[in-house]
């Protein structure tokens, strides 16, 4: 699958790199064409990188990893029709640092970020995911042992379905998925993230995530 990474942040690069390494044709997506992590990274993998517009073009699925803050913008950049009938997988959080840690959570007035994406972009089928752990559990759940969740949101069905499948890839079993329904439910996972600062700093590892059990 031809899959566009829009970001370049740790995050970014870690997904976009577990792409290549699944066998699909990836392309680095940033505001300008040189930019310098994009250009690096596409050295190291033999991939392709561009602006957000060229690597939407050709693109089959949009993995957005910017900033939930910049995200529309980024998307806008992207360009609408370049985004129209294609799955955006939303992996972002909209933390805002600016007084400091720990961070704020930007919530739109969507609700969410995912849902912000959705009303910007009607045409395109936004899946909410992956933003409830760290980058290195996003490409490789086995770092930490047992049963531990993630979680899909999104109102297109066949979308979800095939955005586990990319999960799977990854090694994200189908019980670590938990199919919470519609894209408004990505309101009550984007605040996990602050969650998730408070367990790094109290266990003093990245390495922590959420699980959910069920009787």
């Amino acid at each position: 699958m031809r899959i566009a990474v829009l970001g370049t942040g740790q995050v970014g690069r870690r997904l976009a790199s577990k792409l290549v390494e699944v066998g699909h044709t990836v392309t680095m997506g940033s505001r300008t064409a040189d930019n310098a992590d994009a250009t690096a990274w596409a050295a190291e993998t033999g991939a392709a990188h561009g602006t957000f517009a060229q690597a939407a073009t050709t693109a089959e699925l949009i993995v957005n990893a910017t900033s939930g803050t910049v995200s529309v913008a980024a998307l806008t950049a992207a360009g609408a029709d370049n985004l129209a009938d294609k799955i955006i997988v939303d992996v972002s959080n909209a933390l805002d640092f600016s007084q400091g840690f720990p961070p704020k959570l930007v919530v739109p007035a969507a609700g969410s970020v995912a849902e912000e994406i959705q009303q910007a972009f009607p045409a395109a089928r936004v899946v909410k995911t992956l933003n409830t752990t760290n980058n290195q559990v996003m490409v490789d759940p086995t770092r930490i042992p047992g049963q531990h969740s993630i979680f899909l949101s999104g109102d297109d069905a066949d979308a979800k379905k095939q955005v586990a499948r990319l999960l799977n890839s990854f090694g994200w079993t189908d019980a670590q998925l938990i199919d919470l329904g519609a894209l408004n439910t990505a309101r009550s996972t984007e605040p996990v993230v602050l969650l998730w600062v408070s367990l790094f700093q109290a266990m003093g590892t990245e390495d922590v995530t959420i699980g959910v059990f069920s009787a």
